[in-house]
């Protein structure tokens, strides 16, 4: 095994420093009982409690888990479906033009989708709220299902729905049975990233929103602008966690999918 020269060592510990270090420190303070962010007065966990009693916060919160669940799901779903298309259509009339469509959010800037989605809902006169928040975050997050899925589908083994198909099963049976068991690792782990997406979106949310309907970033944004308070470390604190235990977990049902198709593989192999 190569082994990592002083040079590299260096820059990675650097980069992973300049990506992490300020994470770090805003978990650390958020247990400041300072009230000024920036002056350590000792451990307390008092605005932990002092977030939880803030009313707006916990519905913005509120609002922000009903989304990223409802979009997420319905990403996962819709993604999904997509895949299974793309890998087992075939050459299909306008197959280039549905790829091309539904991976179109991953390279379009969120400002550009947040604003032609807001047009959209204005031209067919759909007010903004949790109902256009939901949509909005499906249509972003449905293209990385998709990635994620299709990675899965395109190394299965087919004569395994083969097989099920000639036992008796209907293709959906088969789907059901036997595809969607072996990929669900692929699907949970897309499930996990449009969650993590929705949760930490702000751009797009704020297009598609309403005065009812503020999500957790856009609110921390809006207190942002009056000044960083000890809350809102708490707040950022949460998130962070919830986000890395989502992404930790994404990567390990991902890693346990490779290790156990390569058990099945060289079990396989006489």
């Amino acid at each position: 095994m190569r082994k990592l020269s002083w040079f590299n060592l260096t820059s990675l510990t650097f980069g992973f420093a300049f990506l992490y270090l300020p994470m770090i420190v805003l978990v650390v303070y958020s247990f400041n009982s300072n009230k000024l962010v920036t002056v350590w007065a000792g451990f307390s966990t008092k605005w932990y409690g002092e977030l939880f009693r803030n009313e707006a916060m916990m519905d913005a919160a509120w609002v922000t888990i009903r989304v990223a669940l409802a979009s997420s799901t319905l990403a996962t779903v819709l993604g999904t479906l997509a895949a299974y298309v793309l890998v087992r259509g075939g050459r299909f009339h306008g197959r280039t033009l549905f790829s091309g469509m539904l991976y179109a959010p991953l390279v379009m800037p969120d400002v550009i989708l947040g604003l032609s989605l807001l047009l959209l809902f204005i031209a067919i006169g759909l007010d903004r709220g949790l109902l256009t928040i939901i949509l909005a975050h499906t249509t972003f997050s449905m293209a990385y299902v998709a990635v994620v899925v299709t990675s899965r589908l395109v190394a299965f083994d087919r004569s395994l729905e083969e097989a099920a198909l000639d036992l008796g099963c209907t293709r959906f049976e088969a789907f059901r049975l036997v595809t969607l068991p072996i990929i669900a690792p692929a699907v949970i782990s897309g499930w996990l990233l449009g969650f993590t997406l929705s949760l930490d979106d702000l751009v797009i949310a704020s297009f598609t929103s309403g005065p009812s309907s503020t999500t957790l970033p856009i609110k921390i944004f809006s207190a942002v602008r009056l000044g960083v308070s000890p809350e809102i470390n708490a707040l950022s604190a949460i998130l962070i966690g919830i986000v890395s235990v989502g992404v930790i977990t994404a990567s390990l049902i991902s890693k346990r999918a490779i290790a156990k198709r390569i058990a099945d593989e060289n079990r396989a192999t006489p």
